[in-house]
């Protein structure tokens, strides 16, 4: 039986997050992405919290571009940084490096936040 498109992008997270776990000092920055929306979190594995997240569905738009995923990004590095958050673990949730993700990750690093 073949593997659809979701279960292998459900593989290749679970691979990353078995990589990549967050503290409260190096939180990491979680990403998923709907047909309809990109939501961002900044997550403490050690205790289980989330210190911040933002999505496109806070900046009050109907579809999501490169554009306003870059836009997401620096909000959520505004938001880091009124928490004392300056660097973070990324997690691209299995989806390729590429488009809206790679323009996410620009903005937060445009707002300030390290990698």
């Amino acid at each position: 039986m073949a593997i659809t498109k979701e279960q292998r992008r459900l593989r290749i997270r679970r691979g990353i997050r078995n990589k990549v776990s967050g503290t409260a000092e190096r939180p990491r920055l979680s990403v998923f992405k709907s047909n309809k929306a990109i939501y961002v979190q900044l997550i403490d594995d050690a205790s289980g919290n989330t210190l911040a997240s933002t999505s496109s569905a806070e900046l009050g738009t109907a579809t999501v571009n490169i554009s306003l995923s870059k836009e997401v990004g620096k909000k959520l590095a505004e938001k880091a940084s009124a928490n004392g958050i300056s660097s973070v673990v990324f997690d691209r949730g299995g989806y390729p490096y590429h488009g809206k993700i790679k323009a996410l990750a620009e903005g937060a690093r445009e707002g300030g936040l390290k990698f």
